[in-house]
């Protein structure tokens, strides 16, 4: 088998799980470990039993989540990279907390509860505890926690043509978009390596889909049932894959690169 041609179309971080992505147009990797800021924040629910001071994943049903809360997608956020202002938009207007302050991280919370009608009885509580992450994963094992979500940018589009309609990438939430492949050769893929210059990619498992990407991240409405039109169109509910970094390095969003099934057999 020769290696197949990929692009990195698209470089995201997502610093607060289940809020917008932040694009980045390049970003340094180290093995073992995920997108630095990634999913290092949360606002998990008031009865979620997270303990900042022990800290074990967690069902993504214990946070503030868009395959709960579809009107998450409505708002678009921002959180600075030393982890101090977070500022949330609503229709135009931005409200900054400062999330130092405990009575700031109470505040954003309260008004999170407000504005996304929350029916739980007690605002969620923000929460933090690096290098823990709160991947949808974290709850498979460490390894798991610090894996990185890659979308085939052409997988998405085929899915669209089966469909007959256009299918966003942003629903599907990935780390790394990337072009070139066949339509769901990723999937196929686990155990290969994607190459970029120096950075080795091991793809550990295929990405099941769940509820949240039934959102339409422009509309923030739920307009596509995608996990059982995934399983009626292809008889699985997967698409993109999770890698892991095997060898340390910076990639950049417009970096051509290859996936090498011949690593496999000892080749590199």
């Amino acid at each position: 088998m020769t290696e197949l041609p990929v692009t990195i179309s698209r470089l995201n971080r997502f610093p607060v799980k289940g809020m917008s992505a932040e694009p980045m147009g390049s970003v340094m990797l180290q093995a073992g470990e995920g997108i630095p800021g990634d999913r290092l924040y949360g606002f998990a629910r008031y009865d979620s039993g997270f303990d900042p001071m022990n800290p074990e994943p967690l069902p993504k049903e214990r946070f503030v989540v868009l395959v709960k809360e579809a009107a998450l997608a409505g708002l678009k956020t921002r959180f600075s990279p030393d982890g101090e202002v977070l500022e949330i938009n609503v229709h135009g207007e931005t409200h900054r907390f400062d999330m130092r302050e405990p009575e700031a991280r109470s505040e954003a919370a309260r008004f999170l509860h407000d504005v996304l009608k929350l029916s739980d009885p007690e605002p969620p509580v923000f929460v933090s505890s690096a290098p823990h992450r709160f991947t949808d994963v974290s709850v498979v094992s460490p390894q798991m926690m610090n894996a990185i979500s890659v979308l085939n940018l052409v997988s998405v589009k085929a899915l669209g043509e089966r469909l007959g309609t256009e299918v966003h990438p942003g629903r599907f939430r990935a780390n790394i978009e990337i072009d070139g492949l066949p339509p769901f050769s990723e999937l196929d893929a686990v155990g290969q390596v994607l190459a970029f210059g120096d950075v080795r990619l091991r793809i550990l498992s295929r990405t099941r889909r769940c509820a949240a990407t039934e959102v339409n991240p422009v509309t923030a409405e739920r307009d596509l049932k995608v996990p059982y039109l995934l399983r009626k169109e292809l008889g699985h509910m997967d698409m993109g894959v999770y890698v892991e970094v095997e060898t340390s390095g910076q990639i950049r969003a417009g970096q051509d690169g290859a996936l090498n099934p011949q690593v496999n057999q000892g080749l590199f």
